[in-house]
This record gives structure tokens, C-alpha cells and sequence, in this order.
């Protein structure tokens, strides 16, 4: 019933093609923020990630896509397979090239699978499978694994079905349990971690800083080179180079700023720091962020406080402060899973990922269920 194919350029299948799969749900997923990475030369030959976008037909319509990249390395992926790829090399096996389904440098959940709207949920689940059976048969035939990270939950179970291993993450989300301003959030929190927020926004409000919170036509050119640079100078700090390139920020600049939030810091008129942040539907992602002078608490005041604030007067649901961040509990953020799916071709190996998944399991259930019962930072009831 259903054929497929792939292509190596997203402008070959189309922005309207690609969007009535992808819908609205996502700013990542969407044809503009996936083309932007690939455009500006971000990705593709002499990078890690080769485009390979997935497309699945009923007769000549296409109904499905996924963001599919061939991967030469593990980088930029924040699921983190380096172990696995030493144990195959050691066992004799070559782990690279390997398939990718992501959004290249985004550890943000969301669908992998865009199935359309109109396509009927029996027909859905139909689509998925044969969505696993392709990924199968592609892998079984050229890599060594297929990799699908910060897919759904549902969507996890559905692979998992289909001889897929189910792997867990941990985040950090802030959720807007309906507040009024940003003193009723700090009012649900507990005495230690209301004036510990306090005290660190007090600090950065006396040391005379401006903030400015700028989106979409506000921004301006010169906004933008600064966000280009303080992303650079966060990017060598911590990584010693940079995914994206000053392009992928001109791109964003030319037809994304609708989804841009960024939130500047000054200090006597100069601008010293800034964090861009990226607009869902119910969500605002923390994604960029960088800073030219070392003050106390500014990375949490434009990270976290700013975008919290943010996310209550425009009755946003979450702010996803992005990967990694168990300093973010204190300031109340909670523990969430993230969920991926990787398929194995080699049996033995399968079995060796099977097993230490299964531990890897265990211990970040526990360790979520600890933090968000015995370490919230929330009143208990």
C-alpha cells in the first residue's frame, strides 16, 4: 500500500508538503527552522550530518516525513552513544555511518514520525509501522543502528513493538501550574528556594543592569551579531566549536524572528550578555546563550527568571531550559523523562544495548522520582 523515498535536500520535497505533515505543533520541526540549519551549510558535506529527509507515499501523496540525517560521528545529538560506538569498534565492528532521526543540535522532545492531520489514527499506526519496518530494512542493509531521540513517548512504545529498544532521559521543565505573576510562583515554593531567588534577582537588579526583552521586527541587526557572538564565545567555552554558523543566524533573522525571543543584559548602555529563546505553541525552549562579563547569577536571571516571567504573563505551559541542568531544580524546575528509540542490527550487540538500558532505566526513574518527591522545591501538600 504505502512506498517511500529519500532525499537529500528538504527544498526537494517542499515547504508545503513538508508543513502539512509537520503541522504546527513544533517550531523545530517545522520546514523553515530544518531548511535554515540546512542552508546555511550548518549540516551537509564536510559536517557530520548528511540530510537523507524520509518520505512515505500512499500511491503519489505523500502522508509522512522525518528529519533524517546519515551520521559520520555522535555529535550534536545530547543522547550520548560514544560507549556503544567504542564497544562495536572494539569488538571488530564499524559503528559509523549510522542513521539519525533528530533535529540536528536540539534536544527538544517531539514527534519524529509527521504523519498529516487528515490521515485516519488507524491508518496512523499503520503508517508507523511501516515507518519501523523502513528504518529496519535501510539499517539491516547500510549502518550499524538507527537512532531516534527525543521522540514521543507514544511513539517509543509503537517502535518498541517493532524490535526497537526504548532508551530514557532526563530534563528539566518548568510547568505553569496558572499563575498570576511571577510572586505567585515564588509563593508555591518553599521558604529556602523563595528568597534564594529573591536574593539572587535582588543582586543582579542592584548591580544597576538593564534587561530588555526583545521578539520578531524588534530585533535588530546589530541584536543579532551580538547573540552570534555570545553564542560562539558559550560554544568554544564548552564544546570547543560551534555547531551553527553565523549564516544559520542570519537565516533565523530573515524568516524565523516571528519565534524568536531574546533577552538582552546592559550595563551602562553596554550590551554584556543575552539568551535566545525559541516560541511553541505551549512551550518557550531556552536553546543559546552567552555573556562577555562574569556577574553572579545573570546566566539564571536571563535563563530562567526572565523566561518564567515571560511564560506567565503569556500563559505559556513550559519553559524547557534545554539539555542537562540539575541546578535547575532550585529554581523550580522538575525532573521529566525524554524518550528515544534505537534499533540494533546486530543481534548480540542488541542484546548487550537491551540489557544496559534496562539498568540505565532503573537508575533514572529512581533518580526522577527522588528529585521531584524528596528534593521539589515546591510546598509539599
Amino acid at each position: 500500500m504505502y512506498s517511500y523515498k529519500t532525499y537529500n535536500k528538504i527544498s526537494s520535497i517542499g515547504k508545503k508538503k513538508w508543513d502539512l505533515c509537520a503541522k504546527n505543533s513544533n517550531p523545530f520541526l517545522s520546514y523553515t527552522f530544518l531548511n535554515n540549519i540546512e542552508e546555511s551549510k550548518s549540516i551537509g558535506p564536510g559536517t557530520s550530518w548528511l540530510a537523507n529527509y524520509l518520505c512515505i507515499f500512499d500511491k503519489k501523496e505523500i502522508i509522512a516525513v522525518a528529519p533524517m540525517y546519515i551520521k559520520l560521528d555522535s555529535q550534536g545529538e545530547y543522547v550520548f552513544d560514544h560507549t556503544w560506538a567504542n564497544a562495536y569498534y572494539n569488538a571488530g565492528g564499524k559503528y559509523y555511518p549510522k542513521l539519525q532521526i533528530s533535529v540536528p543540535f536540539t534536544p527538544v522532545t517531539g514527534n519524529r514520525i509527521l504523519i498529516k492531520d487528515s490521515i485516519a489514527l488507524e491508518k496512523k499506526n499503520e503508517v508507523t509501522n511501516y515507518f519501523a519496518k523502513i528504518i529496519i530494512n535501510i539499517t539491516e542493509n547500510n549502518f550499524s543502528s538507527a537512532h531516534i531521540t527525543f521522540c514521543t513517548k507514544q511513539e517509543s512504545i509503537a517502535l518498541n513493538k517493532n524490535t526497537f529498544l526504548t532508551r530514557i532521559g532526563e530534563q528539566f521543565h518548568w510547568k505553569n501550574d496558572n499563575y498570576l505573576n511571577f510572586n505567585d510562583f515564588l509563593n508555591s515554593l518553599t521558604s529556602r528556594k523563595r528568597k534564594s531567588i529573591s536574593k539572587e534577582r535582588k543582586y543582579i537588579k542592584e548591580k544597576n543592569i538593564e534587561i530588555i526583552l526583545k521578539s520578531g521586527k524588534e530585533i535588530e541587526d546589530v541584536d543579532w551579531d551580538y547573540m552570534y557572538d555570545f553564542y560562539i564565545n558559550t560554544s568554544e567555552k564548552k564544546w570547543g566549536n560551534a555547531y551553527l554558523n553565523k549564516d544559520f543566524f542570519k537565516l533565523l533573522k530573515k524568516n524565523f524572528s516571528n519565534k524568536i525571543l531574546i533577552i538582552f543584559a546592559k550595563e551602562s548602555g553596554e550590551t554584556i550578555a543575552a539568551a535566545m529563546h525559541i516560541m511553541g505553541n505551549k512551550s518557550l525552549y531556552g536553546r543559546y546563550w552567552g555573556s562577555i562579563k562574569n556577574i553572579k547569577y545573570l546566566h539564571f536571571e536571563l535563563c530562567y527568571y526572565q523566561a518564567i516571567e515571560w511564560a506567565i504573563v503569556n500563559k505559556y505551559k513550559f519553559v524547557e531550559g534545554g539539555a542537562q541542568g540539575p541546578h535547575k531544580i532550585q529554581r523550580g524546575y522538575l525532573a521529566a523523562k525524554t524518550y528515544s528509540s534505537h534499533y540494533i542490527a546486530n543481534i548480540n550487540f542488541r542484546n548487550a544495548i537491551k540489557d544496559f538500558l534496562n539498568k540505565e532505566k532503573e537508575i533514572i526513574n529512581n533518580d526522577i522520582q527522588t528529585i521531584n518527591q524528596e528534593f521539589t522545591p515546591f510546598k509539599k501538600n
